[in-house]
């Protein structure tokens, strides 16, 4: 679930489903809506995505991929999740990400498909990517808009490869976030980024992120039409061991 309201003529998404914010297909088709409504309304001058509570988001929902029985569902959900996740990275506005609080897997991913990413200075948050550890890769958008966000190959390998879990003093010296700031300040300090970025002569910001990100969306729409990537996800997703990962992860979350 996602709850948008509007401050400053900036749209705040706020992901709200449970205890860990985990993203079923609805919210983001929820998030689709806001990006539209971002780029198609001149009042607005961008977008926040946050979270609530202690995670910004835990990944996809666990039980929907669980819940997976034959390739064409897999198919169909990652087809559609592909094409949100490539307009949200090329939202015509600014796009902050404020990591209220813990994220990993597809929470990273939406990090990475911001502008810019900002997290919570606390000592037990920590961000990371650990689909390796049960068994999955990442889809082509996914991966095409980790190696964006990240500053060189090195660091997409480490996060990638390892799947380690780190705090925020970490992620920031390796680039993975650009500020840690007090809770207190988030979304403000969210707001100001955006204001700086969008509030000139002309708006140049809109031409000058549609050049950035131009080449690597060209890839992802190529590769998507070209590839063969359905039959890996729905192997992966559809494989006893990866659905006993998948299990055993939702069952230590549970409360």
């Amino acid at each position: 679930m996602l709850k948008k309201t509007i401050q400053d003529h900036i749209a705040i998404a706020r992901l709200s489903d449970g205890q860990t914010n985990a993203v079923t297909l609805d919210t983001l088709r929820q998030l689709k809506a806001v990006v539209d409504e971002v780029n198609e309304t001149d009042t607005l001058k961008g977008l926040i995505l946050t979270g609530e509570g202690r995670f910004f988001s835990s990944g996809f929902n666990l039980p929907m991929f669980i819940s997976f029985e034959t390739p064409g569902e897999v198919v169909d959900f990652f087809t559609e999740q592909e094409e949100i996740l490539v307009d949200y990275f090329a939202c015509k506005k600014p796009v902050v990400c404020a990591m209220n609080g813990h994220s990993a897997a597809l929470g990273m991913i939406l990090s990475m498909a911001s502008d810019y990413r900002i997290v919570t200075n606390h000592p037990k948050i920590k961000l990371g990517m650990s689909e390796i550890k049960i068994g999955l890769s990442l889809t082509i958008a996914q991966s095409h808009i980790m190696r964006f966000g990240l500053n060189n190959d090195t660091t997409f390998r480490n996060m990638m490869y390892f799947g380690e879990m780190m705090g925020v003093d970490k992620a920031f010296e390796i680039g993975i976030v650009d500020e840690v700031v007090e809770a207190e300040n988030l979304i403000e300090r969210a707001k100001e980024i955006i204001r700086l970025w969008i509030d000139t002569p002309n708006r140049p910001f809109i031409r000058l992120k549609q050049d950035l990100k131009k080449e690597t969306i060209g890839k992802i729409k190529a590769a998507l039409d070209t590839e063969n990537w359905q039959d890996a996800i729905s192997a992966a997703l559809l494989n006893k061991e990866v659905k006993a990962a998948l299990s055993f992860v939702q069952a230590a979350m549970e409360p």
